[in-house]
């Protein structure tokens, strides 16, 4: 199943918007729609997101929210909320989702599944909504990681399996998040048998702050004009209208901010060539107490940084003991996806024994 904001030739993209209702159908596929269709996959419909993919709970008022199957009443996360629940529900093998700020690796993590966010730039965008962004990547959601090896090999033919190396070490970046979520990831870890590493990355406040300002600024270029149909949900049109004062200089000072931060990250794996830590500071809200989608952005305080930089980014589900879901997140060098998806599938497969 593919998010819709991909193009799909024969069908229009809505991203999930009352305003784009009367869009026309697309001319032609998407570069990864394509991708999919040339590997012999069948793709067995288009899934809902939070609306126009700026948000994080996945609550939709025109199209409905997508249940979370797997923790149910739960919100579904953002913004591709309903690839996330197509995975866990079991209507499809894997679904491509995007992520500008999060969006594919959060509804993982609240649904339960793996996904990708890959490195920026390595999985074509030709075809998908916003045309312009310097953070969106498409990457796939799947329910284990060998399906999500095999998505990602059928929308970037170069992406080749690797092994894992003898004496991989993962470094462990210490963040703010609940203390339970945060034993669980620690637990997982230790029971990988990986040698781990304490690392830090003192940058990452700063980088959600300017990820934050760059994705305001990009949407509101790209989806500025639909408030004049008075269709936009409330919840986005306040974030829009939000975004809409997103100063020249802002900018200028995130982008400063993005290349000290991709220095950071890359000194950090230098050392330790995989990063580790929680995907989500807390567990996902009840869908009762997410109606304010502003307060929930604090969801993505641990994988917004890494839009930003443009590294590749995994989450692995995991469970509390409670039985409340746990993403812990993956990070690699600009380029080593097939280094994270390996250590990924190799890290789940020792937790298994």
């Amino acid at each position: 199943m593919v998010k819709d904001t991909i193009d799909i030739a024969g069908y229009p993209t809505r991203a999930s918007s009352s305003a784009l209702a009367d869009a026309p159908a697309a001319g032609e596929h998407a570069q990864v729609v394509r991708a999919l269709l040339d590997a012999g996959c069948r793709i067995s419909g288009k899934t809902s997101l939070h609306e126009l993919a700026f948000g994080t709970t996945g609550l939709n008022a025109w199209t409905g929210t997508a249940a979370n199957p797997r923790y149910p009443g739960y919100i579904p996360g953002g913004s591709s909320s309903g690839s996330a629940a197509a995975v866990a529900a079991g209507l499809c093998d894997f679904a491509l989702g995007t992520d500008t700020g999060g969006s594919v690796r959060i509804p993982a993590a609240c649904c339960g599944v793996y996904g990708l966010k890959p490195t920026f730039g390595r999985v074509s965008r030709k075809g998908v909504m916003p045309a312009h962004s310097t953070l969106d990547c498409v990457g796939p959601l799947a329910r284990d990681m060998d399906c999500l090896i095999d998505a990602m090999h059928a929308i970037d033919p170069t992406f080749k399996a690797v092994s894992v190396p003898e004496n991989l070490s993962i470094g462990v970046v210490a963040v703010h998040a609940d203390e339970h979520i945060r034993a669980v990831v620690s637990q997982a870890l230790g029971r990988s048998r990986f040698a781990l590493v304490e690392q830090s990355l003192p940058g990452m406040s700063a980088a959600y702050g300017a990820g934050m300002a760059i994705i305001n600024a990009e949407t509101w270029a790209a989806c500025g004009h639909l408030l004049q149909t008075g269709r936009v949900g409330n919840d986005v049109a306040d974030r829009l209208r939000a975004a809409s004062l997103t100063s020249a200089e802002a900018v200028e000072e995130a982008e400063i901010i993005r290349r000290a931060f991709t220095a950071e990250v890359d000194a950090a794996l230098a050392i330790t060539p995989i990063l580790a830590m929680p995907t989500m500071p807390d567990f996902p809200l009840l869908v009762a107490d997410a109606a304010d989608t502003r307060a929930a952005l604090g969801m993505t305080s641990l994988v917004r940084a890494f839009n930003l930089s443009g590294h590749p980014a995994l989450s692995i589900p995991l469970e509390s003991a409670s039985g409340l879901p746990v993403g812990l997140q993956l990070i690699a060098a600009h380029g080593a996806d097939e280094l994270l998806c390996a250590v990924a599938r190799e890290l789940v497969r020792r937790l298994e024994e």
